[in-house]
């Protein structure tokens, strides 16, 4: 650890040549310079030094003070020129070098370091790994499973001193109560790929959390620690020596004055019906009138096209979605439509069956290339292939021409809508589920979590494109899906497409998943091209879902499949953020945020990291300056789910203080509306908006 220490160094100079400025003198001669000052000075300086000899590792903070010297009369040396280019140049090396000491830290060491990270961000990381504690404002102490101690001091201690030397021995009858070590790294785990992006400090609400021990203690000389945030505890002396009495779980973050990030609750899939008929109008007026009661400022709704252009092309129906916008309006509550190009029926949460129109299931039986296809030539007609995009198969129109004329009808329907600003955004279906992937895990098709799912390019016009994409390489025979692929639930060690060191990685495998993913990629930016014209003025979304299953391995395979080439030596998420940035898109991320806090699911056997994930798409959206609003993946009516997603919602530690741009609960239900969830979700409500909450037990 301290030789470790010692390559990346600790001085405040060091530090200046990570940060901002460089320095233009280098330390000999500014020795030089000041033997001959003539000022007397007197300079305190607190020297932080870092001791790692022997079985004991602490801080010591010792004081030196400078003796006066005699005044000589000297003036301050001008250095030439030619010297202070040479000072330059070699600060300017050595920030090449701490450059690719920083890089090769992110890509091979996993250590999770911002983009701008500084030296204070390489000492902590070395620092966790050799199983340190290193807090936010840099309090650095021996975790409790270290094996060693700090000089005499009680189990389970931290001991900072202010002398130069420690005593020697430290024994008090007094039972040290204190704060638990629960600030670890973010990233527990070797194997984890995050790929440089910024991860906020660990919340109380992170499952980590759970492991954090209420025994251990840590004892100050001094400081100011009552009023300190992250110590809300009572503090006790033993020895002239502050002892902190922490609860075992962090006070609850006040979010009063934060920024206000909008809530909006999704409707049930069957409001509107295969009539396109508002079903049950009245209970739906009750229900919103509730949610108007607790805040909420609108509603999101699914509008199908398997409903409003069932029977024949271009023939629409909007009736049944105009009720439903004028309730909406009358309560003073906003939209956000999904334009959902796929079918409803057979996905996990599903609860009503919309298939796609009846004239294209017609076409689809006759020429069943118009879907997605399996190697083994199962078709799965949730929607159509990205491979007819351009083809004319659906009665004389391509299918972004079916895609562009739905959307064009819809925004004439209901321009009152949108000059009104009761429709706040559009959400653009571009896959299964509304989002922006391959269906490479359809459950009708026997897949089961955390199967790594199947490839989706054996239709003739996916063939037929990457056999176009393969002669352009100059390699024919490439002009094939891969063979060792497994099934839909195979793990990756059990193929040799996605083992360590498997084909993926290999020149075909590299050329056909940047074929496949690059299929993904122009099927969004046609689709969104043609949404940004028609609903010009209004806000559009692409929807995104987390594959987080074998997110720890290095093919990524569950991503890989799902036509997201994320594997650990590339970022598979930043050509789509572009490609939303040049749209002026949002995001629309579909997060597993529930499943990371609930205790009892076990995700090491899948190598699953959903709070990796989490994190690489969002920082990815925000560095392209992509709004993203989010949705979670399951219903939540408990305290500390909410607390969780606030957390998520607004994290406390971005050094720019970015956020959700709106947030939608999954989804309207009997339960929401009972008393005490109903209460919950209020104080879930206010605290997004950034009210001040007087909290109360229900």
């Amino acid at each position: 650890m301290s030789a470790e220490m010692q390559r990346f160094g600790t001085s405040e100079e060091d530090d200046d040549d990570m940060g901002m400025d460089v320095k233009e003198e280098d330390d000999d001669d500014d020795e030089d310079e000041e033997k001959n000052m003539g000022t007397p000075s007197v300079v305190g300086v607190d020297v932080g030094v870092l001791s790692t000899g022997g079985s004991n590792r602490f801080m010591h903070h010792q004081q030196y003070q400078d003796q006066p010297t005699p005044q000589l009369g000297g003036v301050r040396r001008c250095r030439p020129q030619e010297e202070k280019e040479r000072t330059k140049l070699r600060e300017r090396q050595r920030r090449a070098i701490t450059a690719k000491i920083l890089a090769g830290l992110r890509r091979h060491g996993n250590y999770n370091l911002r983009v701008r990270a500084d030296i204070n961000d390489v000492i902590a990381a070395l620092a966790r790994e050799a199983g340190w504690v290193v807090l936010p404002d840099g309090t650095t102490f021996p975790s409790r499973s270290q094996g060693t101690r700090p000089a005499g001091a009680a189990p389970n201690t931290a001991v900072t001193s202010s002398s130069s030397q420690m005593p020697a021995q430290h024994s008090s009858p007094t039972s040290l109560r204190g704060i638990s070590p629960g600030y670890r790294n973010t990233v527990d785990h070797n194997s984890s790929h995050m790929k440089g992006v910024f991860v906020p400090t660990s919340s109380p609400y992170d499952a980590s959390s759970s492991a954090r021990s209420p025994t251990s203690a840590m004892i100050g000389d001094g400081g100011d620690l009552q009023n300190d945030p992250l110590l809300g505890g009572s503090i006790d002396s033993v020895d002239n020596r502050q002892v902190v009495d922490v609860p075992t779980k962090l006070q609850e973050r006040d979010f009063a004055g934060t920024t206000y990030v909008p809530v909006y609750v999704m409707l049930p899939l069957g409001v509107i019906n295969m009539k396109c008929e508002l079903v049950d109008p009245d209970g739906l007026v009750k229900q919103l009138k509730i949610l108007k009661s607790v805040h909420v400022d609108g509603v999101m709704v699914d509008c199908w096209w398997g409903i409003v252009e069932a029977h024949a092309p271009q023939e629409y129906n909007w009736n049944g979605y105009k009720r439903l916008f004028q309730i909406v309006r009358e309560l003073k509550m906003k939209l956000q439509v999904v334009m959902s190009f796929h079918e409803c029926g057979g996905n996990v949460g599903d609860d009503v069956c919309i298939p796609l129109p009846h004239w294209v299931a017609e076409i689809g039986r006759s020429n069943p290339d118009i879907f997605f296809t399996d190697r083994a030539g199962r078709r799965d007609p949730e929607c159509l292939s990205w491979g007819v995009d351009k083809e004319r198969v659906l009665r004389g129109r391509t299918a972004l021409e079916v895609y562009f004329d739905c959307m064009r009808s819809f925004r004439v329907e209901f321009d009152e809508f949108f000059e009104d600003g009761v429709i706040s955004m559009i959400v653009v279906g571009l896959g299964p589920c509304a989002e922006l992937r391959y269906p490479s895990n359809p459950v009708k098709h026997g897949w089961r979590y955390p199967g790594i799912g199947e490839f989706q390019c054996y239709d003739q016009y996916m063939s037929k494109s990457l056999r176009k994409a393969a002669e352009m390489r100059g390699h024919s025979f490439w002009a094939r899906g891969p063979e060792n692929t497994g099934s839909y639930n195979s793990r990756p060690h059990e193929t040799g497409f996605f083992c360590d060191g498997g084909d993926y990685d290999g020149y075909y495998g590299r050329f056909f998943l940047s074929w496949y993913s690059q299929v993904l990629l122009d099927h969004g930016d046609r689709v969104l091209s043609l949404a940004k014209l028609a609903f010009e003025g209004t806000c559009i979304a692409a929807k995104m879902s987390s594959i987080h299953w074998w997110y720890k391995t290095a093919s990524h395979a569950a991503e890989l499949t799902a036509g997201f080439y994320n594997s650990s030596n590339r970022d598979g998420y930043a050509a789509i953020m572009a490609m939303l940035n040049r749209h002026g898109a949002a995001l629309c991320f579909t997060c597993s945020g529930m499943s990371m806090i609930d205790h009892s699911m076990d995700f090491s056997e899948t190598l699953a990291d959903p709070e990796g994930l989490f994190w690489q798409v969002l920082n990815a959206a925000w560095d392209a300056g992509i709004p993203v609003s989010s949705e979670n993946s399951f219903a939540c009516n408990e305290r500390e789910g909410y607390s969780y997603l606030l957390d998520k919602s607004k994290p406390i530690s971005d050094p720019d203080g970015r956020h959700f741009s709106s947030f939608t609960y999954p989804r309207l239900n009997p339960l929401l509306m009972e008393r005490r969830n109903l209460i919950e979700f209020e104080w879930f409500v206010k605290r997004m908006h950034g009210e001040a909450v007087v909290d109360y037990q229900t």
